[in-house]
């Protein structure tokens, strides 16, 4: 690999240790993480519990929120469960919730448990207690393509001969491809997201010339491209907000008033905020992150190649056109992103693949 290829690599690593909550090695530039000390309980437990390993990161990750969601769920359910942090007292602020939280130190495996965990913490994950079910929770594919890129066969170690794991869970179809093909042996199931539509549904207000991205991803990519805009006067009467230092809620309020998200995903396990901004009635063009090609359908959203920020440019200044010289045609379009989201990532479809993937054996 040439040094130019392998810092983009690095970088790219970076930005999503950084959306991630993630551990990233200085020597390899690869995203890691170690798991916390578990023990075995001195008496097997009448029933069996499913343990969510999740980072200590108390920082905006679509991840974690997801973490925290799967283990609602599936208590909801009738499956007991709880997120497992590393440091006693921690739970995520930025987000709502209710959900059950416990310290490693206090967790107490059954021979009936299951332990649920992330991609990143692929250096340990063969270091967990022995005859415990695993569950890989794999939540972003290209995390792990780096870790093999970098380590290989440690990196492939939790996926390849290891007795306890039952499954790998993934976020999208895109994913699943990806890891079926790295390790073709190893069963994968595919987890629907839901999307909360109590939270992301369109608003009842006209929408203003506003469009909305998120600076953290792909910031430089995103200041060309507005640049560019700014520069042929298509900013001109128009709003645009970056989406940083707001809660889940304030980020759905700000979306429902807005015409247009600009997507910047790259190397998605699936993609949550264009996803998210389809569902409170944005219109969606941008970057795909790969995944995303499963909700990046036209006439609601539009996807550009990977990295073309002229295509970009051209593609968002189209759309903002569109959207003054036929604006119902534009809210139709809203309403049918609004109407695919709800029917393809539904509660129950979210709430039956959670408990196929995690749920203990009968």
């Amino acid at each position: 690999m040439s040094p130019n290829a392998d810092e983009r690599l690095r970088s790219a690593a970076r930005r999503v240790a950084r959306r991630a909550g993630a551990l990233l090695d200085r020597r390899s530039g690869v995203v890691q993480a170690n798991v916390p000390r578990l023990r075995l309980a001195a008496t097997a437990p009448a029933t069996p519990t499913v343990w969510m390993i999740t980072p200590d990161w108390n920082k905006p990750s679509g991840g974690i929120r997801k973490q925290y969601h799967a283990v609602d769920v599936l208590n909801a359910a009738g499956h007991p469960a709880a997120v497992v942090h590393e440091r006693r007292g921690f739970r995520c602020s930025w987000f709502e919730h209710a959900t059950t939280i416990v310290a490693a130190a206090d967790v107490e495996l059954g021979p009936r448990d299951v332990i649920v965990v992330p991609e990143i913490y692929w250096p340990s994950i063969r270091r967990l207690p022995r005859g415990i079910r695993q569950v890989i929770y794999n939540q972003n594919a290209y995390l792990t393509l780096d870790a093999l890129a970098a380590a290989g066969p440690a990196a492939a170690a939790a996926y390849v001969g290891n007795p306890d794991l039952g499954l790998v869970a993934v976020v999208s179809d895109e994913n699943a491809e990806v890891l079926s093909h790295a390790f073709p042996d190893v069963p994968i199931a595919r987890v629907r997201h839901s999307i909360d539509e109590a939270l992301h549904h369109p608003g009842a207000e006209a929408r203003p010339r506003r469009i909305a991205y998120m600076p953290r991803r792909r910031g430089e990519e995103a200041r060309q491209v507005l640049e560019l805009l700014r520069l042929r006067g298509a900013l001109q009467g128009w709003e645009v907000v970056p989406i940083e230092g707001r809660s889940e809620t304030e980020v759905a309020e700000l979306l429902r008033t807005c015409r247009i998200f600009l997507s910047l995903s790259e190397r998605e396990g699936f993609g949550l905020p264009p996803c998210e901004a389809i569902a409170c009635g944005c219109l969606v063009v941008g970057f795909d992150g790969f995944a995303g090609r499963e909700f990046f359908q036209p006439p609601f959203a539009r996807s550009v190649e990977n990295g073309d920020v002229l295509a970009l440019a051209r593609a968002l200044e189209a759309l903002m056109v569109e959207t003054e010289s036929d604006p119902a045609a534009a809210r139709a379009h809203a309403e049918a992103g609004v109407r695919f989201v709800r029917e393809r990532y539904s509660a129950e479809a979210e709430r039956q693949d959670l408990v196929a993937a995690f749920a203990p054996p009968a």
